[in-house]
Parts: structure tokens; C-alpha cells; sequence
């Protein structure tokens, strides 16, 4: 613990801080100025550095930028203040940057590293209120609001949730998948409200304070590696449970002139509270023991395919070469197995039901997938046979075992082209398809087994599982907020049906229903 103190506290970047800040409160005119400065020059580069891997070149940067804010106390030119704030505004620019390259390696997986990426994609946001505080731009708002929009960003939209996300990598608590999309679509709900409509902005405290309370009850029932990171830890969660009722008093004013609460007094009182008792305690508990994050990336094989697959080797019978390295066979209808084994011996005949909600963008996309050819799926539910043929694929080029392409078609039109392929995890056989896209391929990884004689086909998985669906761009690999599911059933001798259906964010949007006669 004390290695930590000293790496993550008593470091070169916080003591600058720390003397720039006093200097501050030394010149500052406004007291109440220095809630935002602190988290600029203190709160702000302590907590990154639990996140981001320093250098000498990063220190330099972040000794300019707090100096830059410094600075900012005692310049009054008008030219200077603009350099001055835009230095600052470049350097949540790059930490938004950093966040956002973070996602784009992950994906819509891990809702506390999730959490922690979007923190640092709003810290962009406080930098241009901060930015347009200093040099005037005309927002709309008052300049008081301006400062206090700035200072919302750098305490409830970036503390926040990267201390969710640390809670997240302690405690992977079920409840996250809800709080996180609240926590973070609520400082937008707060804005639209003042700007549109105040009703509005009532009902997004409401839900802010349902998630935060609901975060008080999960930080005392998480176990941490040391006494003082629990107190720190749970007193800073503890605080936000009191300063978040005096912004639900102070929004039910604006919006019905109910229990009066004055500007004035949110800034002494629920903004010290916040500094102190949420920022300090918070940031100071995790730079105790930081807890590390718990993704370590995608292994599994990608196909290296991108666009149109032009050439391919001679024909190949099956989509697999043998179900049994997926699941047990015994427990298998005889025609499911001959089916994946030998596909090309069956006709299929596919209905595609596309959800009422999804019908206008499904038309949209068709404009394009009709030049792609590839996930051309009908608009109409009418029964449509799909024909084609399985052809190997240069392994060398595809980059995984034995890659074979399944070409669907109706109609001269080809509906899908999918590169089958297999990889092992953990002990387990995965199937692995690509579908090739321009400059990218959409894969799907997808886990088997049976259920009263039913094989199920599946991308969801648990979060140390390779199942899911993702999009491969350059070095990126990036799950997709997509599911897909599909269970095959035996209906008669020679006959079976399948049902294939997808959701995004949890929602359907998509079924495909299919129906497979062997050709004899």
C-alpha cells in the first residue's frame, strides 16, 4: 500500500498540483472558482494516472496543461486566456481520444471498462464548456452556467463514472448493465432539460438518484483489499447519497418553484461536499490499491478476408467436418448431424421476419446491401428458397483452420457469403465465421449444445467467453451490441427447422425462420 501511495500520490504530477493549487486559492478572486480548478489540476491528472501509462514526455504535458490553468488565475489578456484554455482543451481532446481507442479495442463488452472510456470521452465535453467559459462564447447560458455545465462534465461525467468502473474491476455486480447507461446518459438528460424542457431534467435526477443509491448499496457490500480503501471508497459514494438530493430540490424548483434552493448555496454546500468528501476520498481511495482491469483482450483466430471473396477452391460438402468436436453427437438427431456435415445435400427455404420498429432502417440498409451483396436479406416474410454451394478457402489468406465459404443465394441475388471456420478456447471448440465487408468482416463466434434433442447455436456468452459478434477494422477487433441464436430442430425424418434470431442491445429485430429437406 505504501508503494502505492507513493507512485500514485507522492508523485512528481500531484505535487505540482498540489502547489499550483495553493497558489491559486492564494490569487483567486472567487473562492468558489477553485472547485473546478482543483479537479483540473489535482483530481483530474491523479485518477488518469491509475488509467493511462506514464512517461516523461506525458508528465511534461500534463505539468504545462495544470500550469496552463494556473495561469488562467492571474492572466487577463484576452489573447493569452484563449492559448491558455485551449491547452487545456487539447488535453481532454487527447484523453477523449485514448478512451475512445480503449472502446474500439473491446467493444460493447465489460460494462466497467466501459464506464471507465466514456468518463474520459466526457471530459472533452467539460473542456469545451471550459473553453468557451474563459473566452466567452455566447453557449446561451449565462456564464455562471457555462462554468457550472463545465464543472458538472469534470466531477459527474468523468469521476464518476471511471469510479464505477474501478468499482466494476472489484466487483462485477449484475446491476452495472443498468446503472452504467443511466449514469452516463444523465448528464445529457440534465442539459436537454434546463435547455428544452425542466420537466425533463426532474426526471433525470430521479433516475440519477435511483442508480447512485443503488451504487451506495453495492460499494458497502463489496469486499476491498484494504480497510482504508473501503472507508475512502464508501464514504465517497456515501456523500453523493446526500448532495444528490439537494439537486433534486434544487431541479424540483426550477420546474414547479418548489423549496427554494439558491445558486449560492449549491455552490458552498453541495459543491464542497462534492470536492472534498466525493472527489478527494474517491480518487485517493483508489490510488490505494488501483484495481486492474479484468479484460485482457480478444485471442481468438480472425479472418484476415476483407471484401469480396474472389476466389475459392473446390467445392467442400459440409459447413463442418465433424459436429462431434462441438457437441456429443449421441444426443443428436442423425439429420442435424448429416445436415452440418454434408449441407450441400439439402434445400433451404428461409422466412425472414424483420421487427416493425427495425422495418425503416431495414429499408435503408437494403440500398446498400444490394451493391455489397453480402447480409442482403429480403424486405418481404415470403417464403424464399435459398441455393448455393460450400467451396474451401485458401487458408493462408483466410488465416484460420480450414476455412470453407458457405454462398447463399435467391434469386441470382447472393443473400449471404459466410467463411466457416472453427477455434479452440479454454477447452472449448468455438464456431467461427467471417463474413468479409468492405475494408472489414463482421465474425461471429458461436458456442453449441443440446437441448432436449435440439442443438442450439449461440453468440452470448459469459464476459470471459469468446462468444459474440464483432467487426474487425485494421487493428481493431470490436464486439457489436449484437446477439444471434439459433436452434435447429428435427420435425420429421429427412426434414428439419430452424429459427434464427438476432437482437441489438438486447431488443430483436430480426428473425429468420428456416425450413431444410434433404434433396432426396
Amino acid at each position: 500500500m505504501k508503494e502505492n501511495l507513493k507512485n500514485n500520490i507522492f508523485n512528481s504530477i500531484t505535487l505540482v498540483g498540489m502547489v499550483l493549487f495553493t497558489l491559486s486559492f492564494l490569487v483567486a478572486d472567487e473562492p468558489y472558482l477553485l472547485l473546478l480548478t482543483a479537479a483540473q489540476i489535482i483530481l483530474v491528472p491523479l485518477i488518469l494516472q491509475q488509467i493511462i501509462h506514464t512517461n516523461k514526455y506525458l508528465i511534461l504535458f500534463i505539468w504545462i496543461t495544470m500550469t496552463s490553468v494556473f495561469l488562467l488565475q492571474i492572466v487577463s489578456f484576452s489573447v493569452a486566456q484563449t492559448a491558455l484554455a485551449g491547452v487545456y482543451l487539447i488535453f481532454t481532446f487527447l484523453v477523449a481520444l485514448y478512451g475512445l481507442k480503449r472502446f474500439l479495442n473491446r467493444g460493447f463488452t465489460n460494462w466497467a471498462e466501459i464506464s471507465i472510456d466514456a468518463g474520459m470521452c466526457y471530459l472533452f465535453v467539460g473542456g469545451l464548456w471550459f473553453f468557451a467559459y474563459i473566452t466567452g462564447i455566447d453557449t446561451g447560458f449565462s456564464t455562471l452556467l457555462t462554468w457550472l455545465t463545465a464543472i458538472h462534465f469534470h466531477y459527474s461525467a468523468f469521476l464518476l463514472p471511471i469510479s464505477i468502473g474501478f468499482l466494476g474491476r472489484v466487483h462485477m455486480w449484475p446491476g452495472l448493465r443498468w446503472i452504467v447507461p443511466v449514469i452516463l446518459g444523465a448528464p445529457l438528460l440534465v442539459a436537454a432539460g434546463i435547455t428544452f424542457w425542466s420537466l425533463l431534467e426532474v426526471i433525470a435526477v430521479l433516475l440519477y438518484m435511483l442508480a447512485i443509491y443503488s451504487l451506495i448499496r453495492w460499494v458497502f457490500q463489496t469486499p476491498f483489499p484494504s480497510k482504508l480503501q473501503a472507508f475512502m471508497i464508501r464514504t465517497s459514494y456515501a456523500s453523493l447519497g446526500i448532495t444528490i438530493l439537494f439537486s433534486l430540490l434544487y431541479a424540483l424548483h426550477q420546474s414547479f418553484g418548489f423549496w427554494y434552493i439558491s445558486i449560492d448555496f449549491m455552490l458552498t454546500f453541495h459543491g464542497f461536499i462534492n470536492f472534498i468528501f466525493f472527489g478527494v476520498c474517491g480518487v485517493v481511495g483508489w490510488a490505494v490499491f488501483p484495481p486492474a482491469s479484468q479484460h485482457n483482450g480478444w485471442m481468438f483466430p480472425v479472418s484476415q478476408i476483407r471484401g469480396n471473396l474472389y476466389e475459392a477452391g473446390n467445392k467442400h460438402p459440409g459447413l463442418i467436418d465433424d459436429l462431434n468436436e462441438f457437441v456429443n453427437v449421441e444426443h443428436v438427431p442423425d439429420t442435424i448431424v448429416h445436415f452440418y456435415e454434408h449441407t450441400e445435400e439439402y434445400r433451404l427455404f428461409a422466412s425472414v421476419g424483420w421487427a416493425a420498429w427495425f422495418k425503416p432502417l431495414a429499408v435503408v440498409y437494403k440500398l446498400f446491401s444490394n451493391k455489397l451483396q453480402q447480409l442482403n436479406l429480403p424486405l418481404t416474410s415470403k417464403t424464399t428458397e435459398m441455393t448455393g454451394e460450400i467451396r474451401a478457402v485458401d487458408s493462408h489468406a483466410d488465416g484460420r483452420h480450414s476455412p470453407r465459404v458457405w454462398i447463399r443465394k435467391a434469386k441470382n441475388s447472393t443473400i449471404f457469403a459466410a467463411i466457416y471456420s472453427k477455434h479452440k478456447s479454454k477447452g472449448k471448440n468455438y464456431m467461427n465465421i467471417a463474413l468479409p465487408l468492405p475494408y472489414s468482416s463482421m465474425i461471429g463466434v458461436l458456442q453449441l449444445y443440446v437441448i432436449n434433442n435440439s442443438l442450439i447455436l449461440t453468440s452470448e456468452g459469459l464476459n470471459d467467453e469468446d462468444t459474440g459478434v464483432y467487426l474487425t477494422v485494421g487493428e481493431f477487433l470490436f464486439k457489436l451490441p449484437l446477439s444471434e441464436h439459433f436452434l435447429v430442430e428435427e420435425t420429421e425424418e429427412g426434414v428439419l427447422k430452424a429459427g434464427h434470431k438476432m437482437r441489438i442491445f438486447g431488443i430483436p429485430f430480426l428473425q429468420i425462420n428456416y425450413s431444410i429437406h434433404h434433396k432426396e
